[in-house]
């Protein structure tokens, strides 16, 4: 569906959870604005190269989301649905978004439909354009919850899954790091949950895209579970955590950026041993994969690991466009061919 336009209703999102299966939405006023999206794939990860193949990673294609609307943008975090069709997701500048991939025969993706945003709200039921307020950064599904962190005004909210869009938040978690360690607008990026079946069990982890301890390492916790406490993750400058999340045998992957004026933006993707996340450890891992501007990447900021029902291992990408001319709306879609199980 390269260039095809794709009209889009802006709805608020009745149904989170159940937007990842097939959702009712209403207006998000009387005259239900719609807007045009426009999806082009990304056929090549690499500029200018046929080669699929990246260390432990098969790319499998991608698609680059434009709209001359401006509700289109800022996308942080991004969960896909159990059969990998559908998509919830959170702007730093306050909505949740969410929306259906297309895909051909052999499932690569070729567009996006149904795309709609809608504020998030506060605990007195009220949205605001106030960017510290509302500065979501990572979202996981948790049950019949959604667990959203926030950067700046640093906190862990809860949503019913069933209506994310039109609720409040039911509580909120705490982060045991303490606020005074958090620093500004380098607060909680990764928000995730470990799989049952690890040593974890299921525990709510969140990880710190720039906070630092006096050492350098970056403030992580394990928020939940028998194991819950502050941790570190090894930094390795210039790169910063922008997200993650498990792989099913329990080891963490995390999402990391860097940008300078002199080199530019580049991405990388960590692996973390899940045995060694506990309270006051550090805990560092392997680079997996590592890009500049030579490849389809922008200002990479959300990861999610999915697996399908023949147990192949799928790692889905998404920029944030920070709403500048300069820089695009991706997603892109690798399969993991690592040991992961």
């Amino acid at each position: 569906m390269t260039g095809t336009k794709v009209m889009v209703r802006l709805s608020i999102i009745t149904s989170a959870f159940a937007l990842l299966i097939a959702s009712t939405v209403l207006p998000v006023r009387a005259d239900d604005e719609s807007i045009d999206i426009r999806s082009r794939q990304i056929t090549h990860f690499k500029v200018g190269s046929d080669q699929t193949r990246f260390g432990e990673f098969e790319f499998m294609g991608g698609l680059e989301l434009s709209s001359s609307s401006a509700s289109l943008g800022g996308m942080s975090a991004i969960r896909l649905s159990e059969g990998r069709d559908n998509f919830l997701g959170v702007m730093d500048t306050g909505f949740w978004y969410a929306g259906r991939f297309e895909r051909d025969e052999d499932g690569v993706l070729t567009g996006v439909t149904d795309f709609s945003v809608s504020p998030i709200l506060d605990a007195d039921g009220a949205a605001s354009d106030e960017k510290w307020r509302f500065d979501a950064e990572g979202l996981v599904v948790r049950g019949d919850e959604v667990l959203v962190s926030f950067e700046r005004d640093s906190r862990v909210d809860i949503y019913p899954a069933k209506a994310p869009g039109g609720s409040r938040p039911t509580g909120s978690l705490p982060l045991l790091i303490p606020l005074e360690e958090f620093r500004s607008n380098r607060g909680l990026e990764t928000i995730t949950v470990a799989p049952e079946t690890s040593a974890l069990a299921g525990a709510v982890v969140v990880v710190s895209e720039r906070s630092l301890n006096t050492s350098g390492d970056i403030y992580a916790a394990i928020l939940t579970g028998p194991s819950k406490g502050v941790f570190f993750v090894k930094r390795h400058a210039p790169y910063d955590i922008t997200d993650g999340d498990f792989l099913p045998n329990g080891d963490l992957l995390l999402l990391e950026r860097r940008f300078s004026m002199a080199e530019g933006i580049g991405m990388r993707i960590r692996r973390i041993d899940g045995s060694r996340l506990g309270p006051g450890n550090l805990v560092d891992g392997p680079v997996l994969l590592e890009t500049d501007f030579g490849y389809q990447i922008d200002n990479m900021e959300g990861l999610d690991v999915t697996t399908d029902n023949q147990g192949q291992i799928f790692v889905t990408l998404v920029s944030d466009d920070n709403h500048s001319i300069l820089q695009r709306n991706l997603i892109l879609e690798f399969r993991y061919l690592g040991d992961a199980q």
